[in-house]
């Protein structure tokens, strides 16, 4: 009876401390309109993961079906090699809700949630459903420092570790004449 009681408390106090690490109080963007989120994005920064790293020029490419979800085409160079995968993402909630799940291996979704997007859709926040997971996109290889700062003040002001941000280089290749 102790042992189960025991563990009893120790699933509540899991449950809780994750429950307090879940980004699920942040909320998404409204007025949300998939198809201008759709094209080209460059990864500005991320949080460490493992699916990225040692990953340059990191860009997404979304795109929208006639089914209604959205192809996403992510792709980077690692060791110096080009490396891409393609996966799918649908609306999760309200219509016009920067809400997301997307899937790169099916059936298992993630949680895609924009909460932050400048009103011109040129740079992106995007988190899942923890706060180990964040990107800053634009449509840009580059943003200035001060929408870097702006979104870092407003990282910081939701909860987020901006000192662990890893910001992936991006080879810009000129136009020879």
């Amino acid at each position: 009876m102790k042992l189960f009681l025991l563990l009893f408390v120790a699933a509540i106090v899991l449950f809780y401390g994750c429950e307090e690490r879940n980004t699920g109080k942040i909320p998404a963007v409204r007025e949300f309109d998939v198809s201008r989120y759709c094209g080209k994005w460059y990864e500005i920064a991320r949080l460490p993961n493992w699916f990225e790293k040692n990953m340059s020029n990191v860009t997404a490419f979304y795109s929208l079906q006639n089914d209604g979800t959205v192809q996403v085409v992510n792709s980077g160079i690692k060791n110096g090699k080009p490396r891409s995968v393609k996966g799918r993402a649908r609306l999760n909630g309200n219509l016009g809700t920067g809400e997301l799940e997307v899937s790169f291996q099916w059936p298992f979704w993630g949680s895609y949630r924009i909460i932050k997007l400048d009103k011109d859709y040129r740079i992106a926040v995007v988190c899942g459903k923890s706060y180990d997971y964040l990107w800053i996109l634009s449509r840009t290889p580059e943003i200035s420092l001060s929408e870097l700062n702006s979104i870092l003040d407003f990282l910081r002001h939701q909860g987020f570790e901006v000192s662990a941000l890893e910001f992936p280089q991006h080879t810009v290749h000129k136009k020879q004449n």
